[in-house]
């Protein structure tokens, strides 16, 4: 895969990523309660690599249909635009989480996995704005292609998350106002992106 494209990615994924929602709530929880940071986000890399087997597999017939692969665009487009326009009317409230954590590490994991697992941030991620990226004649197998980007999207997570959950007692709280200002900008820049992906997608 060329850097153009890689970094085109990766500045949607971060996008994505750094937008607060279920995951970035767990991390933070986890964060506010100590030695359990490590295993949650290890819980919310889990539930992404399942979504990783099934697009490996799932995206092959997908980039090979033009027909399905602009409906994907359109759909996942207007869902990124409908995101951020929440995002703006409502930014996430970015402080302590009241939710009761798990005691053991195996059920920290697994309630990551789980939240992660059913996060329809993943849906479009992984089978909306995947394919945008993906292009077999780049001599990288398709199925190739879709692991190295989920490589890429997990490794994201792992980093933002740790980072969230660790800064989650001091930043977060000392800071709401900034926190809600970071918030509003990633709304703003999911709609301008997503009204690009529509517009490109259309413009075919």
């Amino acid at each position: 895969m060329d850097t153009t494209t890689v970094a085109a990615f990766l500045a949607v994924d971060l996008l994505l990523v750094f937008t607060p929602g279920a995951d970035w709530a767990y991390a933070i929880s986890a964060g506010l309660r100590d030695r359990s940071v490590v295993p949650a986000v290890t819980g919310l890399i889990a539930g992404y690599a399942g979504y990783t087997l099934l697009a490996v597999v799932g995206l092959v017939a997908i980039v090979g249909s033009a027909t399905v692969l602009t409906a994907l665009t359109v759909a996942g487009a207007a869902y990124l635009m409908w995101l951020g326009g929440g995002v703006l009317r409502r930014p996430a409230a970015l402080g302590a989480s009241t939710e009761p954590m798990a005691t053991s590490r195996g059920q920290i994991m697994l309630k990551g996995a789980g939240i992660s697992g059913l996060n329809p941030k993943a849906l479009l991620l992984y089978f909306s704005l995947f394919p945008q990226f993906i292009h077999p004649a780049d001599g990288w197998p398709v199925a190739a292609q879709t692991g190295f980007l989920s490589a890429l999207h997990m490794s994201a997570c792992a980093v933002v998350y740790l980072s969230v959950g660790v800064l989650a007692r001091t930043v977060l709280k000392a800071r709401p106002s900034a926190a809600r200002a970071v918030t509003r900008a990633s709304g703003a820049m999911m709609i301008v992106i997503g009204g690009i992906l529509l517009a490109e997608r259309l413009a075919l």
